[in-house]
């Protein structure tokens, strides 16, 4: 099995399953946008999605027409279905068509052709998409549409929640973005009457679990430790706390939509009123007559003299 990974910290993961001309010019087509990691067999393709290595798909038709196992890319698709999966064409013979005809019937629905430069300006532009349209975003744009008119304070910390969320990040995390201390951030939040920092993560966080949730591929203890739990009985113990359900009850009623519905429900139309007022970044200022007394959490007096 020969394998070529580009990384880049901007780059999305993409694994493919190319003729060795096709990986030259799929690599310089991505530069900057996604990371190809080229395999030579659909189960190491499947055992990448299995990881949460791959945020797409590319299977080259000139190779899967000779591929003795092509019929199981359906069960990359099936297992698989929010990790989308594009057919390259870049060259055709005689079993051209049928290659083409045997990824429609797996569930392949984009075909792009690179014989012409403007197809490969097309894959890219696929799977820019792909990766801009991706569930931060979303989450971010569903949540502030709730709460239209908000402090730019309240953008930028739904923003900075749903980046760590995806990450598995802190409350910590939150405030470094903030340039907030963890412990101011959470007072504000009390102060204001709004639900706490570590509420509003732990649901963001279950919004992303969700997501991995639909790829039937993934078992609860892979989603378990690629949302950076110890292990499944403590993402379970976490469920149960945070929405009193299992794993398995969790994955059954709640997509991503659905999770995202709930945080909406929950923790933003309830206090809707509360955030329109807040900004968990700029402090309110004191009045000018406000003046510091020994005691009461301000600069000292100057001394005598």
């Amino acid at each position: 099995m020969s394998e070529r990974t580009k990384s880049s910290t901007a780059a999305a993961p993409v694994t493919t399953m190319l003729t060795p001309d096709e990986r030259m010019r799929v690599d310089a087509a991505g530069s900057g946008v996604f990371a190809a990691t080229h395999r030579s067999s659909v189960d190491d393709i499947l055992r990448d999605l299995r990881l949460c290595r791959a945020r797409a798909v590319v299977l080259s038709t000139a190779v899967c027409r000779h591929a003795p196992d092509i019929t199981r890319v359906a069960r990359v698709v099936r297992e698989f279905p929010q990790v989308p999966t594009v057919a390259l064409l870049s060259e055709v013979d005689r079993g051209t068509a049928r290659a083409v005809l045997t990824l429609g019937q797996c569930g392949i629905r984009t075909l792009v052709d690179v014989r012409e430069p403007t197809g490969w300006r097309e894959l890219r532009n696929l799977l820019a998409r792909e990766q801009g349209a991706d569930l931060q975003q979303v989450a971010v744009a569903n949540v502030l549409g709730d709460l239209h008119g908000a402090r730019p304070g309240v953008r930028r910390f739904m923003e900075a929640l749903f980046e760590v969320a995806g990450r598995a990040g802190t409350v910590s995390d939150i405030a470094a973005r903030l340039q907030v201390l963890p412990s101011t951030l959470m007072s504000r939040f009390f102060r204001a009457a709004v639900p706490a920092p570590r509420r509003m993560l732990t649901y963001a966080r279950l919004v992303f679990a969700a997501r991995l949730f639909e790829n039937p591929g993934l078992s609860i203890s892979r989603v378990a430790a690629q949302m950076d739990y110890s292990s499944s009985q403590s993402f379970g113990r976490h469920l149960r706390h945070a929405v009193a359900l299992t794993a398995q009850q969790f994955r059954d009623r709640y997509d991503s939509r659905g999770m995202l519905q709930r945080m909406r429900d929950d923790l933003v139309a309830p206090y809707r009123v509360q955030w329109m007022s807040f900004d968990p970044i700029v402090t309110r200022r004191r009045s000018p007559g406000w003046r510091s007394q020994p005691g009461a959490g301000g600069p000292p007096p100057p001394p005598p003299g």
